[in-house]
């Protein structure tokens, strides 16, 4: 995303510098004005070679991007566009393009509640106002589950900039078991979303520990202390458990019965990844998965009520079994 980025700048700065027809622009004033551009956007010295700008200009030519840039060489070492008009945003957007991006605006749209995403707030409304201004029908098509109720997401973009940035935090925190908050130092290493849910994987002391966003009540960063950086793959570390919490524990092979009318909200949407249909019954269907037993999946399978039967293992089984009885408790 960074060098796509960073490869758009140079277009538009490239572009910038060609509709100046009062300067005779060669290569090395291209890749020193695409530098300065850069260290403006991005803080920081990039360096741009020779060999990237004569890139850049000839992809602007193309089609490729749909510019098909009239960019010409005169005097054997000026640049300037054949067209004293031209501008690479003076292209006209095509239907099927402002179709796209209407789709792709009403999906951003449905996370603007996320701090992650308030920067876009301003550039999603022009571009809204763009795309739109021929347009009268702008209603969402789409809508995603949120929970506009929900803490903590004010944290989110501090945890994802000290990951990114690989920043020790100390987070003061208090999980619903304690009494009173109390700080760690941690090495963040992964944002987790499930189920309208956010939830940060950090190290501590060397070991994991997974805390829940709307049980943060403030982070502040360390500098003294080296960032370990783990470099974690969430589709590994989390391919084995449903939700967001990973024990030390081995997976195990759970085996359940769902009623028949109810089967094919389970096969259309799987447990876990490693769901397999084991056998069809006159009375419903017999699944498999493979993963740890955690506090989601219990949730998950309770949740089920009636509809759901767990034949093996039969510990696992007496586990949920204890769990209605106790439910069944709280209607006596």
């Amino acid at each position: 995303m960074a060098s796509n980025k960073n490869a758009l700048i140079r277009y538009k700065t490239i572009d910038y510098c060609l509709r100046n027809n009062f300067k005779k622009w060669t290569l090395d004033d291209l890749i020193e004005a695409c530098s300065d551009a850069l260290y403006e956007y991005e803080g920081k010295d990039i360096n741009v070679s020779k060999r990237t700008i004569q890139l850049d200009i000839q992809l602007m030519r193309s089609d490729k991007l749909g510019y098909n840039a009239p960019i010409e060489v005169y005097e054997k070492r000026f640049y300037k566009y054949a067209e004293p008009n031209y501008s690479i945003t003076n292209i006209p957007v095509t239907d099927n393009d402002v179709k796209v991006m209407n789709d792709a605006i009403q999906l951003l749209r449905q996370f603007k509640d996320f701090s992650l995403f308030k920067e876009m707030n301003g550039v999603l409304q022009r571009l809204e106002d763009s795309v739109y201004s021929s347009q009268k029908n702008n209603k969402s098509i789409i809508h995603l589950d949120k929970n506009e109720q929900l803490k903590g997401l004010e944290f989110i973009d501090p945890l994802y900039n000290a990951i990114q940035q690989k920043k020790v935090l100390k987070i003061r925190y208090q999980s619903f078991k304690a009494h009173n908050a109390s700080d760690m130092i941690v090495h963040p290493q992964l944002l987790k979303e499930f189920n309208n849910r956010w939830f940060l994987l950090c190290l501590n002391k060397n070991k994991y520990y997974t805390l829940a966003l709307d049980r943060i009540i403030a982070t502040t960063q360390n500098d003294t202390i080296e960032y370990v950086d783990h470099e974690i793959d969430g589709d590994v570390y989390y391919k084995d458990v449903i939700g967001a919490t990973v024990s030390n524990t081995r997976p195990q092979r759970i085996q359940f019965w769902i009623e028949k009318k109810n089967a094919p909200y389970v096969i259309t949407k799987p447990f876990h990844r490693s769901q397999r249909i084991i056998k069809y019954t006159d009375d419903g269907v017999i699944f498999n998965i493979f993963v740890q037993i955690n506090f989601e999946l219990e949730r998950r399978i309770l949740g089920y009520g009636e509809l759901i039967e767990i034949i093996k293992p039969e510990n696992f089984r007496n586990r949920i079994l204890g769990k209605l009885h106790k439910a069944i408790q709280n209607y006596k």
